[in-house]
C-alpha cells in the first residue's frame, strides 16, 4: 500500500492524466479531420490544461522521491 502523498501516488495520478491526454489528442485528430476549427480550439485548451496537470504531478513525484524519509 502506498502512503498518502507518496511519489508512487503522484506518478499514478500522472499516468491517469496521460491517458486522458492521449484520449483528448485523439479527439483533436478527429476534429481536425472534420475541419471543426472551433471545437478543435476548445480541445487544444483542454490539452494544455492536462499537460500542466501532468507536469505538476511529475514535479510532485520528483520532489517526494528526493525527500528524506521520516
Amino acid at each position: 500500500m502506498t502512503e498518502p502523498g507518496s511519489a508512487d501516488e503522484a506518478l499514478g495520478r500522472a499516468e491517469e492524466l496521460l491517458e486522458r491526454l492521449k484520449a483528448t489528442r485523439e479527439e483533436l485528430e478527429r476534429l481536425a479531420a472534420q475541419e471543426d476549427a472551433e471545437a478543435a480550439v476548445e480541445v487544444l485548451t483542454e490539452l494544455a490544461e492536462l499537460a500542466k496537470e501532468v507536469e505538476a504531478e511529475l514535479a510532485k513525484a520528483r520532489a517526494r522521491a528526493n525527500a528524506p524519509s521520516p
